[in-house]
């Protein structure tokens, strides 16, 4: 193509990456691997449908920065999946796309070396070999999708997707869902408006057709069935928390209201937390009491949860990082990850009936 003074004019250069299948080939998807997330996608599906009782839980680390650090979390998180399957279905939240307000790290993804050198086909590889790693361990995963070409690169991986606070109300990412082939949970917008997210739900059970790529990296256009499994995710806003009854009451008005399923899953971070990790327990306690006051439309909690508490700034390398500890969101510890979960699954006893095998 010639040059033009009207194109490309602040684009300083463009490679080529490898193709969503050609990343396949090269880390490919298992008949085990691919058992273990169609068996996490059913049973979500059964519990947005009501036919299984038990509490939803997405939990791991606001980001993923280091593979081993996110493995060690993965062991420890399938103890406690195979101990409360009975009343709990465990999901582990492995996300690689964060969405800044302004500018910052933007995920493994976008610069794996953490040094903004935006190495984005090493990123794509070591988000995938990490789904494969974690799936091959038999655990549920679960991602954010923010940039619209990544699901054909990882899609086939995941369990459960989330549409984000910032890009609920994107066309293109209610286009984006509509294909997808797992549940999806819609956010609330960053104020707080639930209606947003129920719009959301309403677009992607919809078809459409919009430009994307195809497997081998070629531009076309995609045509939807739409996606029968969104539904909201409360994480509060800039007007406060919306975790608690009145809160939710009102959600699910405006669901019913839309004609869209009432079942819900409370993010315990975010404005839920006043954006201090260490309150999270204060959402998680309040929505098991609602659960056990009766609101069976509550079907589960996200929670952030790292390996040790807290966060730390990017600075210097992945060495120098203090291990296990988030660098984009503060997240509560494995120690009372464990000892929250533990105590709602004592709490669940009487309003969670065994899953039918």
């Amino acid at each position: 193509m010639q040059p033009s003074p009207a194109r490309d004019v602040n684009v300083a250069s463009t490679e080529t990456l490898i193709s969503p299948v050609g990343l396949v080939e090269e880390l490919p998807l298992t008949p085990e691997v691919e058992a273990v997330v169609l068996e996490g996608r059913r049973q979500i599906q059964e519990i947005l449908r009501g036919e299984d009782s038990r509490f939803l839980v997405i939990t791991g680390p606001c980001s993923v920065h280091d593979e081993a650090a996110g493995i060690e979390y993965a062991e420890r998180l399938k103890a406690l999946q195979d101990e409360f399957s009975d009343r709990m279905l465990i999901v582990m939240r492995v996300y690689f796309e964060k969405p800044r307000t302004t500018v910052g790290w933007k995920g493994m993804i976008y610069d794996p070396y953490l040094n903004d050198t935006f190495d984005i086909g090493e990123g794509l590889r070591r988000a995938r070999r990490l789904l494969v790693r974690i799936g091959e361990m038999g655990i549920y995963t679960a991602t954010e999708f923010l940039d619209p070409i990544v699901p054909q690169y990882l899609a086939g991986l995941v369990s459960w997707a989330a549409i984000g606070a910032r890009t609920t109300e994107s066309q293109t990412h209610r286009q984006m869902a509509s294909g997808l082939s797992m549940p999806v949970g819609f956010k609330n917008g960053t104020d707080g408006d639930a209606q947003i997210a129920v719009d959301a739900m309403i677009s992607a059970q919809s078809q459409h057709a919009f430009l994307g790529i195809d497997h081998f990296g070629q531009t076309c256009v995609v045509h939807t069935n739409g996606n029968p499994y969104g539904h909201l995710v409360l994480r509060g806003g800039r007007s406060g928390p919306n975790f608690g009854a009145e809160s939710i009451a009102a959600a699910q008005e405006l669901l019913n209201s839309a004609g869209v399923p009432s079942q819900l899953l409370v993010d315990c971070s975010h404005g839920n937390s006043n954006k201090d990790h260490r309150r999270q327990n204060i959402a998680l306690d309040s929505i098991i009491e609602q659960r056990l006051a009766g609101n069976d439309n509550i079907i589960g909690c996200m929670l952030e949860s790292n390996l040790n508490a807290g966060s730390q700034s990017l600075s210097g390398t992945l060495a120098e990082l203090e291990y296990g500890v988030s660098v984009t969101d503060a997240c509560i510890g494995w120690d009372e990850t464990e000892e929250l979960l533990r105590d709602a699954y004592g709490k669940l006893a009487d309003v969670v009936q065994q899953p039918v095998a």
